[in-house]
């Protein structure tokens, strides 16, 4: 279950790392705890977990907009940083996927939703 579970523990360790750059410890913390979420076997556990990774890519993207911009500004190079943030922006959001796994699925109790997905 640890390796159908690891992107998304890839993606909270990114996470932290990216506030840990900016000087936010509370949410470092929050971050790093994120996965701890996932030894509750209930749906709402999946469900949120699912929804503060799909807030943690849009963190991203907002993210590679701030930093284009000031590199655009600066004049400087911003196409490798871009293509880096919008895979881990990609990554993270895929993340959320692991929670159509039939093992999943059925370790949360989660039904189908209305596209059977």
């Amino acid at each position: 279950m640890l390796f159908r579970l690891s992107p998304v523990i890839l993606s909270a360790l990114l996470l932290a790392a990216h506030f840990s750059r900016h000087g936010l410890p509370t949410l470092v913390v929050l971050s790093l705890l994120l996965p701890l979420v996932l030894l509750i076997k209930r749906p709402w556990a999946a469900r949120a977990v699912q929804a503060i990774l799909v807030l943690a890519a849009i963190e991203w993207l907002r993210t590679l907009v701030v930093l284009m911009r000031a590199r655009l500004a600066a004049g400087e190079d911003w196409v490798r940083m871009a293509v880096i943030l919008g895979v881990v922006a990609s990554v993270t959001l895929a993340s959320t996927l692991v929670f159509r796994n039939p093992k999943v699925r059925e370790r949360y109790a989660l039904t189908p939703g209305p596209q059977g997905g």
